[in-house]
C-alpha cells in the first residue's frame, strides 16, 4: 500500500468520512491523533504521516492476531512507537522545528509513567493477596456451598460487579471464571454463558470506579471527573449488567452441579495486606482530593508500606529456617510441623518470603503494551490527523453520537487506547458527556470478547468453551444492556448535561 501511494490515495485517506470508516475497522487509528496544544503544524498532507498510519495499522493487525501467531502484543506496539516518532521528528525538522517533537514525546512519556507506576502498585497488591490465599478462599467458599447452577450464575455475576470496582475487572473476571469452571465441570453451555455474564458484570462494575478499569483511572488522573463523581454511574452500570444477565439467565438449565469439598488456607498476614491495600486506595484518593497531588504518589507510598511488611515476612520466615524447623518438617516431625504452622507461612522450597516475586508477576507485557500504544497515539497526534476527525465526530455528529460510537470502538479493540486518544483530543464537552464516554468506553467493550482485557483473559482461561463466537452469539443481548445503560444515564444524570 505504501509503495503505491499517489495523490488520489492521499485525498481519499485524509477525508473525514474515510477516517470514520477506518474507525469501524481500526478504532484506535481514528482516535489516534490529538489536537495537542504543543503541536504547531498540520502535517496531515505529509507522506511521513501516511507512512506513520500504515506502520500503526500493521502493528495493530499483529496485536489483534496475538492469540493466533503467539506474538506478545507489546512487541509490535513498542517497535511501531519508535518508528512513528522517528517519522514525527523528521517531519518537524523539515519544518525547521528541532524542539517541539522532543517536548511532545516527553509529554506522552509523563502520561505513561503515571499510569505505569499506578498500575504496578495495584498489580503488586493484587498478586500479594493472591499469593496469601485471599482469592482462593473466596473461590473455595463458593464451590463448596452446594448452590444450584442458576444461583452460581447470579452470585458470580453479582460478586464480579461489586468486586471489580476495587480489585479491577481483569482480576475479578479471572477469579469468578475459575469458580464457574470449577462448578460447571463438563457442562460447557453453562460455563460459556456464565463466563459471558462474568465479563459483562466485571466491565460494568469497573465503569463506576476509578480503580475498576484503566479507562476510568485515566479519566480520574486527568482531573476531568472527580473520585466521588464516578459513583453517579452506579445505576447505569447496574442496568447494563442486569438487562444482559436477565436475558442470559434463561439459557441456564435448572439443577445442581456435583458436590465439591475443598479446603483453603489463608497465609499469615493476608488480612494485613488487605488492610494495607484499603489504606493505599484511601491515600491515593486523599492525595488527589485534599493535597492536589497526583494519585500515583499515594499508590507508590502504599507500595512502600507493602514492601516494609514484606520485609517483616521475610525476616519471620528466615527466623523459622535458622531455627532448623524446616529441617524438622522435611524429616517428617509431625508435631513440629503442626506447631510451627509452616505450611501456611513458608514456601515448601525452603526460601523466605520475597515481595519482589509478586512485583515480578505483574502483567509486564500489558504494561509495556501501554507504553507502545500511548506513544503511538501521541506520535500520530503530532501529525494532526484527528484534529480534523475530532471536529467531524464531536462537531458535526455531536458529542452524544460520538461517545456512543466510542463504545462500539471499544468492542472492536481494547478500550484503553481508545479512551487515551479521546483524552488526548480533549473535545469540548459538558460533565454529563464526559461521564457518558466513561460509561460507554467501559461497558461497550463487553459487546465482543476481544473488547476488554477481562474478555480476552477469560477466553484464555476457558479456552475452547468460552470463545469469540460463543460470546458473539449473545452480543445482541449485551447491546440491549449497552443502550439501556445509556438511557439510564440520561434519565438519572440529566442535570449533568446542562
Amino acid at each position: 500500500m505504501v509503495a503505491n501511494l499517489n495523490s488520489a490515495f492521499f485525498s481519499f485517506i485524509k477525508s473525514p468520512i474515510t477516517i470514520l470508516a477506518l474507525l469501524t475497522l481500526f478504532p484506535v487509528l481514528a482516535f489516534a491523533a490529538s489536537a495537542d496544544p504543543l503541536s504547531t503544524f498540520n502535517l496531515t498532507d505529509s507522506w511521513l504521516g501516511y507512512f506513520a498510519i500504515a506502520i500503526f495499522v500493521a502493528a495493530y493487525a499483529l496485536i489483534i492476531l496475538e492469540e493466533n501467531i503467539h506474538l506478545k502484543k507489546s512487541k509490535p506496539a513498542v517497535v511501531a512507537a519508535g518508528v512513528i516518532w522517528i517519522l514525527v521528528a523528521i517531519a518537524y525538522i523539515q519544518q525547521g522545528d528541532t524542539h517541539t517533537a522532543e517536548e511532545l514525546v516527553r509529554h506522552n512519556l509523563l502520561e505513561f509513567v503515571e499510569l505505569f507506576l499506578f498500575l504496578l502498585a495495584a498489580m503488586t497488591y493484587i498478586n500479594t493477596m493472591e499469593e496469601r490465599g485471599v482469592f482462593n478462599l473466596l473461590r473455595v467458599k463458593l464451590v463448596s456451598q452446594g448452590f444450584t447452577l442458576k444461583q452460581i450464575f447470579w452470585i458470580t455475576g453479582l460478586l464480579a460487579f461489586f468486586m471489580s470496582p476495587i480489585a479491577d475487572n481483569l482480576t475479578t473476571a479471572l477469579l469468578m471464571a475459575a469458580v464457574v469452571m470449577a462448578v460447571g465441570g463438563d457442562n460447557t453451555k453453562f460455563i460459556s454463558v456464565a463466563c459471558i455474564n462474568v465479563v459483562v458484570a466485571a466491565n460494568a462494575g469497573g465503569a463506576f470506579s476509578p480503580f475498576g478499569d484503566i479507562t476510568t483511572l485515566m479519566v480520574w488522573q486527568a482531573g476531568i471527573v472527580q473520585f466521588q463523581e464516578f459513583f453517579v454511574l452506579f445505576i447505569p452500570s447496574l442496568v447494563n449488567w442486569l438487562v444482559t444477565a436477565t436475558i442470559l439467565s434463561f439459557a441456564i438449565a435448572k439443577g445442581k452441579p456435583d458436590e465439591q469439598h475443598e479446603e483453603a488456607t489463608v497465609k499469615f498476614g493476608a488480612w494485613i495486606v488487605v488492610g494495607l491495600f484499603i489504606m493505599t486506595v484511601a491515600m491515593a484518593v486523599s492525595f488527589h482530593n485534599f493535597l492536589h497531588l497526583p494519585p500515583v504518589l499515594g499508590m507508590m507510598t502504599g507500595l512502600g508500606m507493602l514492601k516494609l511488611f514484606g520485609y517483616y515476612l521475610q525476616r519471620r520466615d528466615s527466623d523459622y529456617m535458622n531455627s532448623g524447623t524446616v529441617d524438622n518438617l522435611v524429616s517428617g516431625d509431625a508435631q513440629m510441623f503442626e506447631d510451627s504452622m509452616l505450611p501456611d507461612d513458608i514456601s515448601k522450597d525452603g526460601k523466605p518470603y520475597d515481595i519482589y516475586k509478586n512485583l515480578q508477576r505483574a502483567e509486564w507485557d500489558t504494561l509495556i503494551f501501554f507504553y507502545g500504544i500511548i506513544l503511538c497515539v501521541g506520535g500520530l497526534g503530532a501529525f494532526g490527523y484527528l484534529a480534523m476527525v475530532s471536529e467531524f465526530m464531536y462537531g458535526d455528529l455531536g458529542a452524544t453520537t460520538a461517545n456512543i460510537i466510542v463504545g462500539f470502538a471499544s468492542a472492536l479493540v481494547d478500550n484503553i487506547p481508545v479512551m487515551f486518544a479521546v483524552l488526548e483530543m480533549s473535545p469540548e464537552m459538558n460533565h454529563g458527556q464526559w461521564l457518558l464516554v466513561t460509561l460507554t468506553a467501559g461497558v461497550g467493550g463487553s459487546m465482543l470478547s476481544i473488547g476488554s482485557a477481562a474478555g480476552v483473559a477469560v477466553m484464555g482461561q476457558a479456552r475452547g468453551v468460552y470463545t469469540f463466537f460463543s460470546h458473539l452469539k449473545w452480543s445482541w443481548a449485551i447491546m440491549l444492556g449497552y443502550f439501556a445503560s445509556i438511557g439510564a444515564h440520561f434519565l438519572i444524570n440529566g442535570a449533568a448535561f446542562a
